[in-house]
């Protein structure tokens, strides 16, 4: 007899997932918003991770991890820039890139250089997939491509 997903507890990687796509959401709203790190951390933490918003209900979320990741793309943000901006095309510069976008490559790129205890297949799965929330065609390849090619450079052959 096979378990149907609602007969298992809530694995610890879709809490996972849960909170990067939070801290891509995040990422977005301090960056059109300007809002602070603390102020935004405080409110996810509050009103969002697992909660009900406006009818819509949060998925549970891992907060630890959605804190590092927003708080690291913080203040990593001048070490993170320019290796996605090497790894944009040459004609393409990161503030031409959607709010969403660079908000999802900062966050992955944040997970690449800081979590090597997560394979690099994994960081970029997920956030291909946030940008497949949110885009349809081309977005998730650029996602998909950056991220690969800062893979690469930071982590070489550490791939697996």
């Amino acid at each position: 007899m096979k378990n149907t997903p609602t007969d298992q507890p809530l694995k610890q990687a879709n809490q996972r997932g849960a909170a990067r796509l939070a801290a891509v959401q995040a990422l977005y709203q301090m960056d059109v918003g300007g809002t602070g790190v603390l102020e935004i951390v405080a409110e996810y933490e509050a009103h969002r991770l697992g909660q009900e918003l406006d009818g819509e209900t949060y998925l549970k979320a891992d907060a630890s991890w959605f804190r590092s990741i927003v708080s690291g793309v913080v203040r990593d943000q001048r070490k993170l820039d320019p290796l996605i901006g090497s790894a944009l095309q040459d004609d393409w510069a990161l503030s031409r890139l959607d709010s969403t976008v660079r908000a999802i490559l900062r966050a992955g790129t944040f997970e690449i250089l800081e979590r090597k205890d997560v394979p690099v297949p994994v960081i970029v799965t997920e956030y291909v997939e946030i940008a497949r929330a949110f885009f349809d065609e081309e977005e998730p390849k650029l996602v998909n491509a950056v991220l690969d090619r800062i893979a690469k450079q930071v982590r070489g052959d550490q791939r697996k």
